[in-house]
């Protein structure tokens, strides 16, 4: 049976499945809404490009990666070698091994097919409001994944829909992607970080990441990126380890406990 949480008690497994999946697609609106503009660049940029609109498509639906998707975009329009569009976007994207290891100890009971699922969904926007809805509990506590799934198939299906928009009628508003509406993603980067600065050692870390992505922006292939993410990575580790002042510690997450034996119902259906 379904344990009681800050969102909703559930009477029955069906219904409390059905609520957590709810819950995180209406926490990740929205991310959606910052993403829509983005897709609908993507799509636009496509029909400019050296892609047919179903590989455009098909890119969404197959990497979901905004980020990479554009990076990868402007390297085969530049002619660029498979081995140096493959390399340059699993660079850019190795963030995601971080966030899969913050949400490890939420999801690590979970059947492999689970994981992988949720794993294929994981994104930034959607790593923010799986990491907001498992911080509440204790490490080791049977969470739900239905919040997670709800979350991440709501992202997913967001982003086909706005790249398919982009595909069909980008073509009639040439030079969309001059008008600034990419700046809806960096709002939503900005509404995922400044939440999660509650202690110093965050807010430390995230700085100096920030710095030096400027400082180092002209790195070829962004490795300027990479570098300042493991900078930042290592900020946070040497803030966090016993001997560190308290208060550059400090935070609101929930003290470690052992983990539970008890399972959430349907979580590993």
């Amino acid at each position: 049976m379904y344990q009681e949480d800050s969102l909703t008690t559930h009477s029955t497994p069906q219904t409390g499945r059905f609520a957590e999946f709810a819950a995180g697609a209406r926490d990740t609106i929205p991310m959606m809404i910052g993403a829509a503009p983005f897709g609908v660049i993507f799509g636009t940029l496509v029909t400019s490009g050296p892609l047919s609109l179903w590989h455009g498509q098909f890119m969404s639906l197959a990497v979901f990666a905004g980020s990479a998707q554009f990076i990868a975009l402007g390297l085969i329009a530049s002619h660029a070698s498979f081995a140096v569009i493959w390399a340059t976007t699993l660079i850019v994207n190795l963030r995601h091994v971080l966030y899969s290891a913050t949400l490890a100890p939420y999801v690590s009971h979970l059947p492999l097919r689970w994981r992988l699922a949720l794993g294929g969904l994981l994104t930034d926007e959607v790593f923010a409001v799986a990491w907001a809805h498992f911080r509440r509990h204790p490490p080791g506590d049977d969470v739900s994944p239905w919040h997670f799934l709800g979350s991440g198939l709501s992202m997913y299906l967001n982003w086909q829909l706005w790249t398919a928009v982009g595909l069909l009628f980008g073509a009639a508003f040439p030079g969309l992607q001059s008008l600034g509406l990419d700046f809806a993603m960096v709002a939503t980067f900005i509404a995922i970080v400044v939440p999660q600065l509650v202690a110093v050692r965050y807010f430390a870390a995230a700085a100096t990441a920030g710095v030096l992505a400027f400082f180092w922006q002209g790195w070829p292939y962004k490795l300027g990126l990479l570098g300042a993410v493991l900078a930042g990575v290592v900020v946070g580790v040497v803030l966090s380890r016993p001997g560190t002042p308290r208060g550059a510690r400090a935070s609101g997450e929930h003290p470690r406990k052992p983990p539970t034996v008890q399972r959430t119902a349907g979580a590993g259906q």
